[in-house]
């Protein structure tokens, strides 16, 4: 299932499932995407403490869900932090099926695009938080408009960066993903199922300021012991640092290896300054050695 795309003067409305914002920068956020002549509309819950690092569980999800039921809301765009997964219950999947809309985020919004996809079938987006326009650059603005706004065509994915092929050969399935160490954990959540009779490409990143190669060993390690992996055919790893470090692209090469799958590293996503968007729930098909992804199923 898919939304329909984005018109110049649309609402797009902003929550935050994962922390409280700072004044001074959504501000920011909500003057750029006004000038690039959007509607904003805000949670009521958004600048809450009720927890002491956010708003309470209830509160947070009460503002997904008035955006969801708002017909003038056409895209829920939100960012990262810690503890968006406490929503995951108190989410309205029914209003989402009844009313679909554009959902884009990364980090750890990851548990939200995949329980949304899993729980109604419709496609979500990885890779764009309302941070990206507190300085927003041509390749992330390109990409915002190539999948999300009206006329515009997202057969194909645009690479910003040099890719490395970690294993080569090619695979088709449909995305899932996001932060490793999140969609990991997400594997053993009930609001996130998979089909057994289905293939998968894994898109997952992590970054150094949060993770070691040894940490990231360990995530993929949890995704990699699970059913899923069954059912797995390709990884494309995002942005883990300005260098990624040999010790990083040995175990993503060995994790090819072993599970006889291509494997691609590249900078176009993640926690850096690119922020290429990836539709979570499109079949899509890697050539590891041409190093190309190909959505199979984005609307044109």
């Amino acid at each position: 299932m898919l939304a329909q795309r984005l018109n110049y003067g649309d609402a797009i409305g902003i929550f935050f499932p994962s922390h409280i914002p700072e004044p001074e920068r959504f501000e920011r956020n909500i003057w750029t995407l006004e000038r690039l002549g959007f509607k904003v509309k805000l949670g009521e819950n958004a600048e809450k403490d009720t927890y002491g690092y956010a708003a309470s569980a209830e509160e947070r999800a009460a503002d997904l869900n008035a955006l969801v039921a708002d017909d003038n809301v056409k895209m829920v765009l939100f960012g990262g932090g810690d503890s968006a997964a406490e929503i995951l219950p108190h989410i309205d999947y029914d209003g989402i099926r009844r009313r679909p809309k554009l959902f884009t985020s990364y980090s750890d919004g990851t548990v939200i695009l995949n329980a949304i996809y899993s729980q109604t079938g419709l496609v979500t987006y990885y890779g764009s938080g309302p941070g990206i326009f507190e300085d927003l650059r041509l390749y992330n603005w390109e990409q915002f408009k190539s999948h999300f706004v009206a006329g515009q065509s997202a057969a194909e994915f645009v690479s910003d960066s040099k890719w490395r092929t970690l294993r080569g050969g090619s695979g088709a399935g449909t995305l899932i993903g996001g932060y490793t160490a999140l969609f990991a954990a997400l594997l053993g959540s009930p609001y996130f199922k998979y089909d057994r009779g289905r293939e998968y490409l894994l898109l997952l990143e992590d970054h150094e300021r949060y993770s070691s190669p040894a940490a990231v060993a360990t995530w993929l390690a949890f995704a990699e012991q699970s059913e899923l992996m069954k059912n797995v055919k390709g990884l494309i790893f995002g942005h883990y640092a300005v260098e990624a470090p040999d010790e990083l692209l040995r175990l993503l090469e060995r994790f090819g290896e072993r599970n006889n799958i291509p494997v691609v590293y590249t900078d176009d996503f993640g926690h850096g300054t690119k922020h290429a968007i990836l539709p979570i729930g499109v079949d899509a098909a890697l050539d590891a050695d041409k190093q190309t992804l190909t959505f199979l199923g984005e609307r044109k």
